[in-house]
């Protein structure tokens, strides 16, 4: 069953959340503990990310440093199949341009689809971390909706040189990133909701949002999503506050806001445990005013926030 097919039940909110592959040289018992704690609500699937390579500098003799490229988060393919594995939950591996060739992607295809594992969440990825903009792998896509269309061309049975495969039996389908408050590169709104209605025309079955933490800002994008003629489900992101210093942190990062009530609860707790609470507190009226509008899906950023999301799991399924 496709994403699409496991949140279509009209009648409850379904629940799901993402993981990050072990840091290199790590057990995957981490992941499996993450899972463990949340499993008891009913997952629908579960997202793994996927992180670029990066260059490093080694020291070497004599006061020298080497520039290599190193990823230290590799193995979302296996840890995919592994999750689906142990748990038999559908696994949704995130693919990415960002750090990846048009034949490392079409590698991580064929391997998907020899384990079984059909369901992806199709990004652009971030810019290298010592890079001031995106700049494309050589011989990479540089939008999402470039990879989309290398997804499709295999979906149709086609390898990259062109040469011809035996169809699938199950094709891949997925789903894209979208953003309530505009992506940070986007112009403006309108050009951000024009890009996105072509990913969807190119073939995403759903849109995942990226965080908020101001629900009106969700239906708002909802609405003009509509009116664009944008109808796939479009599956909330959200993610308890737990460090005091994200009060500053996210809005950095993600450019997102903060409404001020958050804020100002933030700006005067005391130390972290008093920040995790209010941000177990802020994502619960969150998640429950979602449900009750009857969202088909709330998808839980769930990084260094696994037991916040529990908590607010408990309190609204």
């Amino acid at each position: 069953m496709s994403i699409v097919d496991l949140i279509s039940d009209k009648q409850s909110t379904a629940f799901s959340f993402e993981v990050l592959p072990p840091l290199k040289g790590n057990s995957i018992e981490k992941v499996f503990n993450t899972i463990d704690k949340l499993r008891e609500f009913d997952p629908k699937y579960i997202n793994i990310t996927t992180h670029r390579s990066e260059f490093v500098y080694k020291d070497m003799e004599g006061g020298l440093y080497k520039r290599i490229s190193e990823r230290t988060r590799p193995g979302t393919v296996a840890v995919a199949a592994a999750i689906q594995n142990k748990y038999q939950i559908p696994a949704v591996p995130h693919l990415i341009c960002s750090g990846f060739t048009k034949s490392e992607t079409e590698y991580a295809l064929i391997d998907l689809n020899f384990l079984g594992i059909y369901d992806l969440l199709i990004l652009r990825g971030d810019k290298a971390k010592h890079d001031n903009k995106f700049i494309p792998t050589p011989d990479g896509h540089t939008h999402a909706i470039d990879l989309q269309q290398q997804v499709n061309r295999f979906n149709e049975g086609y390898f990259l040189d062109g040469s011809k495969m035996s169809l699938m039996d199950t094709p891949f389908s997925y789903g894209v990133a979208g953003y309530p408050e505009k992506h940070d590169e986007a112009p403006n709104p309108e050009s951000d909701l024009n890009y996105l209605k072509e990913k969807v025309k190119a073939g995403a079955s759903y849109v995942v949002t990226q965080m908020f933490f101001d629900n009106d800002k969700y239906f708002a994008f909802v609405e003009r999503c509509r009116a664009e003629g944008i109808n796939v489900p479009i599956i909330p992101g959200i993610k308890p506050i737990v460090l005091a210093n994200q009060l500053t942190v996210l809005p950095k990062v993600f450019h997102v806001d903060l409404p001020e009530p958050l804020a100002k609860e933030l700006q005067n707790c005391k130390n972290d445990d008093d920040a995790k609470q209010v941000g177990i507190e802020w994502c619960t009226m969150q998640a429950k005013e979602l449900k009750s509008k009857g969202v088909p899906s709330i998808h839980f950023y769930s990084m260094m926030a696994t037991e916040s999301v529990r908590r607010v799991a408990q309190a609204v399924y």
